[in-house]
């Protein structure tokens, strides 16, 4: 029998300990080992305890979560999921933990707490059983934008038209991976469809915009595609590319499907690109659970696009992309600091 998933829970909430704690231990492959009101307890049990992965709040009193994260990915590295609160700070916050080694987050719903907490149930023991065992590793991050280098090769039937990237768990870091490592000048437009509530895309392309050499920005529907720009799919709502004219692409943001299981959905804006974009598109399938992006990735490919998928090794998990290359759609597989290149030289 496999021994169940060893989970720390650490938030100065009682309410939220005993909510987090009860949910896990709902699904019997997870056993919450010990619970921690700050930084300072995080720490002393992450050594005594040593857990498999460990939930983290990040506002709390004498040592915070930012802080307590420091000292286990120094120490202890090994899977951390912050649970973070839904506005502008708490999205800016969260990517600091991620920077600093967090593999992924749970929103925190606090206006009417005691509903919403039960919303993050099914979200939360997923990403807990997917990053359990998961080795966690420093990456060697590229500081400077590859040169942009033109190879004619059999991927290269005419000029791309269009990149599109979906990700999930893991995404947020994957996604400023390759980004940072593009040109300023790289020769066509960029779309982002990464899983994450809608109080945080905005921030997150204002983080992209401030340490990336492309614009990056979050779309509204009057935007236009243009080369040089990379543009975030707004959450909590679809994205779908539309011609305008022959030179000119828009995008089209909306809530339909209502019942979308993922907002934004992968699938949703892959296939309105190989509609727009037949033969003249690159996908990029990054980490994530669940197979989002497969049926929009086959389409890509069926139109004459190109997709490219991020390997096992460095996925935070190895879900969505694993889905495309188990069903032969993709061109490449490669690892995330190899994706960059790649597709410079694919455009």
């Amino acid at each position: 029998m496999t021994e169940p998933v060893k989970v720390l829970v650490v938030d100065d909430s009682s309410f939220m300990r005993k909510a987090i704690k009860t949910m896990l231990e709902e699904d019997p492959s997870i056993s919450v080992v010990g619970t921690a009101r700050d930084g300072l307890e995080a720490v002393e049990k992450v050594e005594e305890l040593n857990p498999d992965v460990v939930t983290l709040d990040i506002e709390m009193p004498r040592m915070n979560g930012l802080e307590a994260l420091r000292v286990i990915m120094a120490r202890h590295p090994l899977p951390v999921i912050v649970v973070s609160s839904l506005t502008e700070e708490g999205a800016k916050v969260t990517f600091e933990a991620l920077d600093l080694g967090a593999v992924d987050y749970i929103p925190k719903h606090l206006d009417n707490l005691s509903v919403n907490i039960l919303r993050i149930r099914r979200e939360l023991v997923e990403k807990v059983k997917a990053v359990a065992g998961r080795r966690v590793t420093r990456r060697r991050h590229l500081t400077k934008p590859l040169p942009l280098e033109r190879r004619r090769d059999r991927f290269v039937a005419q000029r791309t038209g269009i990149v599109v990237i979906g990700a999930s768990t893991g995404g947020p870091k994957a996604v400023e991976e390759v980004l940072k490592a593009l040109p300023p000048d790289f020769p066509s437009g960029i779309v982002v469809v990464q899983h994450m509530p809608r109080q945080f895309t905005g921030p997150y392309a204002e983080r992209l915009a401030s340490i990336c050499s492309l614009k990056v920005k979050e779309a509204t529907s009057g935007d236009t595609l243009k080369e040089g720009w990379a543009f975030i799919a707004p959450g909590g709502r679809q994205m779908r590319i539309r011609k305008k004219g022959p030179l000119e692409t828009g995008f089209v943001i909306d809530n339909n499907p209502p019942d979308a299981l993922y907002k934004p959905s992968v699938d949703i804006t892959f296939l309105s690109v190989a509609e727009s974009f037949p033969g003249r598109s690159i996908a990029i399938v990054l980490t994530g659970m669940g197979s989002d992006g497969l049926k929009g990735s086959r389409e890509i490919k069926k139109r004459g696009g190109k997709v490219i998928a991020q390997d096992e090794s460095t996925s935070i998990v190895y879900g969505m992309p694993k889905a495309v290359v188990d069903e032969g759609i993709a061109d490449m597989v490669l690892p995330l600091e190899k994706i960059p290149g790649e597709l410079v030289n694919l455009v």
